[in-house]
């Protein structure tokens, strides 16, 4: 089951970004998905499933958002979701 967050922003952001709606949203997304990971609050596993890609490309996506992965927290937390 799926839920659907809506967020309203200007529309001057996504110009700014020099992005389309979509790809604004996809922005949002990955965004939001890394910074929770980067947080702790869910695993890189969890953050490419919901992506729908192998949780190895989401450690590859980590460094276009200056976020690593080898901290003992996030390694904990992916440890007892494997």
């Amino acid at each position: 089951m799926s839920q659907i967050i809506s967020i309203d922003y200007p529309e001057f952001l996504a110009n700014s970004m020099r992005l389309s709606k979509d790809d604004f949203g996809k922005e949002i997304k990955v965004s939001a998905l890394v910074k929770l990971f980067e947080m702790g609050k869910i695993s890189s596993g969890t953050a490419a499933k919901v992506l729908k890609i192998s949780r190895i490309e989401f450690l590859d996506l980590l460094e276009k958002y200056n976020v690593g992965f080898l901290n003992s927290d996030n390694l904990k937390q992916d440890l007892e979701n494997a």
